[in-house]
């Protein structure tokens, strides 16, 4: 009998890859594609649609050619990438807004007077303290009031993508609820649109896409689709789930008090919780829909973390003869031989400002350095700064959620998961043994395993998740460096609250 394969297409800001995967977990064939970006200024990262939609179309041609005959048993196409953005398309799916992500700030004055009317509103309802899709909305319109006259439907990147590849008119467009939190716009718990918000921001509900659950088939592959890419026509096309969600699955944090760092360009925590309980004291982490449909998770992002260590490793580590990979080793190998503090220097690591709490002012500080300082050094205090702001978020996650406080251990996933001297500082930090695990592509993975759940591959996602996943190392907190670090992260939230109204000087009033 013929083995089912499954293939996955994950969205990243930066990357399209598609992976080919069987039931065993074996990943037969991953191809990535560049996507194309401008950043005509400072502030403005704009992608447009037909570009990614080719880089799309490209990975699969890719994948299909490297699976030769057995590319015909190819049994569900699912998806997953960007959970947070905007995209506005005109009739016959024409891309009208282009794909605007959250490196494109343009959009942060009108979610901070979002904020300032509907705070309450969107944390309560919408589980959030960061409405991105709302304020892109606001933005696009005021900016671009012509072009904006041109759109029949506001979308996810996603949806956009299975629109194009689908068989399905514009009216049929879909958003899988695992997206609803950054929209702004949606009534987490009842997994619908809140006509409350969408009322308060003049924004139409026939101009939003239909929620869908993350392993419903929404559409099969057609013909023109099929003839591009080399795959069957018909193959069916599952909704899957944002990326932070899709790992999650992957590496099977479906259980209440399961918790998942992802160490990756937007670095996240995860934690599986029972019911709704947003942090309306401190607003330190939002709530997220996962893939099941009664699944909550209490989640917290730190913007472009990732991409702030590679700024850094390639503005001032990276020799001319190596590679990025052999610049990260480098330096991840030097940071154990510098004490918890980095001697003195303090950082602010969030260059683009930080979502929770709300902040878009708060950014790029080193505090505290002297001559004695290496490269090293910084690079080091950059790490510290997300590990407080990451354990910062989980100490209100335990204030809220008391049940799940003491976790056998936290799970780690993404590229960060391969540098044993960050981990180990977040462990510490943390004071929580941090567990790698044996799947180099979580998110990946775990989009094909709602493929195989939406074709009727696969009955309990857990269950099935479980079967596939083995740790490969576990970092066990010191309890003396846990001590010292419990003071400096202390030290860390007093000067970001002091920091933050000089940020906001500097950058408004130059």
């Amino acid at each position: 009998m013929k083995q089912e394969l499954l293939m996955a297409v994950d969205l990243g800001t930066s990357l399209v890859k598609t992976g080919v995967y069987d039931l065993s977990g074996a990943c037969l064939a991953v191809v990535r594609e560049a996507v194309k970006s401008e950043q005509p200024a400072p502030g403005q990262f704009i992608q447009r649609g037909e570009d990614i939609f080719a880089s799309v179309l490209h990975c699969l041609r890719q994948a299909t050619e490297r699976m030769g005959d057995r590319a015909k048993e190819i049994a569900a196409i699912s998806f997953t990438g960007q959970m947070a953005g905007f995209m506005g398309v005109g009739d016959g799916w024409e891309d009208v807004t282009g794909w605007s992500c959250s490196i494109d700030t343009r959009y942060i004055p009108h979610a901070q007077a979002q904020m300032r009317r509907h705070a309450d509103d969107f944390l309560n309802i919408s589980g959030t303290n960061s409405p991105l899709f709302s304020a892109k909305y606001a933005w696009f319109r005021e900016a671009f009031p012509e072009r904006a006259k041109r759109i029949r439907k506001y979308l996810m990147l996603s949806g956009y993508i299975v629109g194009r590849l689908g068989d399905m008119s514009l009216e049929e467009a879909v958003i899988d609820g695992s997206l609803l939190t950054w929209t702004g716009l949606a009534d987490v718990k009842e997994r619908a649109w809140s006509t409350k918000i969408c009322g308060a921001l003049d924004i139409p509900g026939e101009c939003l896409p239909r929620i869908v659950a993350s392993y419903d088939v929404v559409a099969r592959l057609s013909k023109e689709a099929a003839r591009l890419t080399g795959l069957k026509p018909g193959i069916p096309l599952v909704a899957g789930a944002g990326d932070k969600i899709a790992g999650c699955v992957g590496a099977g944090n479906l259980r209440h008090g399961d918790t998942l760092f992802e160490a990756a360009s937007f670095g996240a925590v995860s934690c599986m919780v029972g019911d709704f309980r947003p942090d309306r004291e401190k607003r330190h982490y939002d709530i997220l829909n996962g893939a099941g449909e009664r699944d909550l998770y209490a989640h917290y992002y730190m913007p472009g973390s990732g991409i702030t260590q590679e700024w850094y490793v390639n503005q001032f580590f990276r020799r001319p003869d190596e590679t990025l990979a052999e610049a990260y080793g480098r330096m991840d190998g030097a940071l154990s031989d510098i004490a918890p503090g980095s001697d003195g220097l303090v950082a602010i690591g969030m260059l683009g400002g930080t979502v929770m709490p709300f902040d878009g002012d708060l950014r790029g500080v080193f505090l505290g350095h002297s001559w004695t300082h290496r490269p090293e050094h910084f690079y080091r205090a950059l790490v510290e700064s997300f590990a407080y702001a990451l354990s910062t978020a989980v100490d209100r996650m335990d204030a809220l959620y008391p049940e799940h406080r003491h976790r056998e251990r936290i799970r780690v996933i993404g590229s960060g998961a391969h540098a044993p001297g960050s981990i180990q500082i977040y462990a510490d930090v943390l004071g929580t043994p941090l567990e790698t695990i044996n799947l180099d592509d979580a998110a990946l993975w775990g989009a094909s395993i709602l493929a195989a759940r939406g074709v009727g591959l696969v009955d309990d996602v857990a269950v099935f998740a479980d079967r596939h996943i083995a740790p490969r190392r576990r970092f066990v907190p010191d309890a003396r460096r846990t001590a010292v670090y419990a003071e400096l992260k202390a030290q860390y939230n007093r000067y970001t609250a002091a920091l933050s109204p000089l940020c906001r000087d500097r950058l408004h009033n130059g």
